[in-house]
């Protein structure tokens, strides 16, 4: 009985710890108090189970003579008094398997609560930019607007949707190329530009980087990164490097007050193409 009532006390010590865990992850985490009560839920169950298993496992090995069958009035008298202590024995088991079960339930509520630092799953949040719902200015980092004229030929500027400079997902590049440059636009977005105008995301295809270096007089963008190469003048096409799709492109438009706007989202996802994948 005195191992029973320790293990089940192992049991709810446990129990209690990972309750106490819980918590401590809802409240944010604390990554001493959780390391203090994972040890003691995990000590309290491992110690409630090897004193339950000593305590119902025989130590030694017992060899006794086979007798008649028949059993005496001493042994049916034994046995009467076995069954009737067996019954509080059954209620002790009860309140141990309780327990136990109690412990690894609360253990197992406590270790869902770490899928929650994983935050929300990302859906289509890596395939839609700021830039989605139409209509929205481009603007300088600073939020100002930017007029068509603010861009001298071979002039490249970096933009993000208004009220969204902090966008990860966002960074354009406004770019003019020179007018004797041939500019081949995609077919279907023959409409795309404004007065030369052309706007591609910043984002690397390959790794995400940064795509800043502008070289006006062949019209390529350069990858610091990995020195991937894009044809500005051909739908940001890669031409070297490790990229192997084109940076997608921004349809420009003019507000009723002169300011450049996107008229929808980027022609593709923008950033790596693993980014893109569902699976």
């Amino acid at each position: 009985m005195n191992a029973e009532r320790t293990a089940s006390a192992c049991f709810l010590v446990a129990m209690l710890a990972a309750l106490v865990l819980a918590v401590v992850y809802w409240q944010g985490g604390n990554p001493q108090a959780e390391g203090v009560l994972l040890a003691v839920v995990t000590g309290g169950i491992g110690l409630g189970i090897v004193l339950w298993a000593k305590h119902y496992m025989p130590g030694a090995e017992v060899e006794e003579e086979r007798k008649p069958l028949a059993s005496s009035e001493a042994e049916v008298e034994a046995f009467r008094e076995d069954f009737e202590a067996g019954e509080t024995s059954l209620r002790s088991r009860r309140l141990l398997l309780a327990s136990a079960a109690g412990a690894l339930g609360a253990l197992g509520l406590a270790l869902l609560f770490p899928i929650r630092s994983l935050g929300p799953r990302p859906g289509r949040g890596l395939k839609r930019t700021a830039f989605a719902r139409g209509g929205v200015r481009v603007v300088q980092e600073d939020g100002s607007p930017v007029r068509p004229s603010d861009l001298s030929p071979d002039g490249v500027v970096t933009v993000w949707p208004e009220d969204h400079v902090d966008d990860a997902d966002a960074p354009t590049l406004l770019i003019r190329p020179r007018a004797s440059q041939d500019f081949r636009a995609r077919p279907g977005r023959e409409d795309w530009t404004v007065d030369g105008i052309v706007a591609y995301s910043k984002l690397c295809t390959h790794v995400g980087c940064p795509v800043g270096l502008y070289q006006a007089e062949s019209g390529l963008l350069l990858c610091p990164c990995h020195q991937s190469t894009f044809d500005v003048l051909d739908g940001a096409r890669p031409i070297f490097g490790p990229a192997a799709r084109s940076l997608p492109q921004l349809p420009l438009d003019v507000d009723d007050n002169g300011y450049l706007v996107a008229r929808g989202d980027f022609s593709d996802p923008v950033g790596p193409g693993f980014w893109d994948r569902d699976r």
